[in-house]
C-alpha cells in the first residue's frame, strides 16, 4: 500500500511540477516585458536611421504590453484568481533566456540587432499561445491570444526588415 502512495504522490508532484500559478506567470510576463521595453528603448540612439523609427515603435509597444500585464494583474478579476494553477508550456528556454538583459555589446550590427529581435519575439509568441491554450476563460486567456498575435506581427515585421536588409534578389 505504501509503494501505491508513493507513485500516487510522484504523479501528483510531476503534474504540479508542469503548472504555475497565474502570479507565478504574470511576474515572468511582466519582467520579460520590462526587459524587452529596456532593449528596445536602449537601443534608439544606438541604430542607424533605417533602424531607428522601427526599434521606437517596438519599445512603444512592449511598453503597452508590459502596462496590460501589470493592469491584468491588479485587476479585481484576476486578483481572485492569482493562486489558481495552469498548465505551463513545457520549459521554453528561449522565453526564459530573454527575461535578461541582452548582452550584444554597445553598438550591435543591424543583423545581429535583427537577428536577436526576431528570436525574442519568436520565443514571446510561442510562449504567450501555448498559455493561451491552457488559461482560463476570460480576460487572462484573451490576453495571452491577442499577445501572441502582438508579437507574431512584431516578428513578422522584423523578417521584412531583415529580408529588406539582408538578402539580395
Amino acid at each position: 500500500m505504501r509503494n501505491l502512495n508513493n507513485e500516487n504522490y510522484g504523479l501528483s508532484y510531476r503534474k504540479l511540477g508542469k503548472t504555475k500559478t497565474i502570479d507565478e506567470i504574470l511576474k515572468v510576463a511582466i519582467s520579460f516585458e520590462k526587459t524587452a521595453r529596456d532593449f528596445y528603448a536602449a537601443l534608439i540612439p544606438k541604430v542607424d536611421n533605417s533602424l531607428r523609427m522601427l526599434v521606437k515603435e517596438l519599445a512603444e509597444e512592449e511598453q503597452h504590453h508590459y502596462d496590460l500585464f501589470c493592469a491584468l494583474r491588479d485587476s479585481s478579476d484576476v486578483q481572485k484568481q492569482l493562486n489558481n494553477r495552469i498548465k505551463t508550456p513545457q520549459e521554453n528556454t528561449s522565453f526564459s533566456q530573454f527575461t535578461k538583459p541582452a548582452k550584444l555589446g554597445d553598438n550591435p550590427d543591424e543583423k545581429t540587432l535583427l537577428l536577436y529581435a526576431i528570436a525574442r519575439e519568436d520565443a514571446a509568441m510561442k510562449q504567450y499561445r501555448d498559455l493561451a491554450e491552457n488559461a482560463p476563460d476570460g480576460g487572462l486567456k484573451d490576453t495571452f491570444q491577442f499577445l501572441a498575435f502582438e508579437e507574431a506581427e512584431h516578428k513578422l515585421e522584423l523578417e521584412q526588415k531583415y529580408q529588406e536588409l539582408f538578402t539580395s534578389d
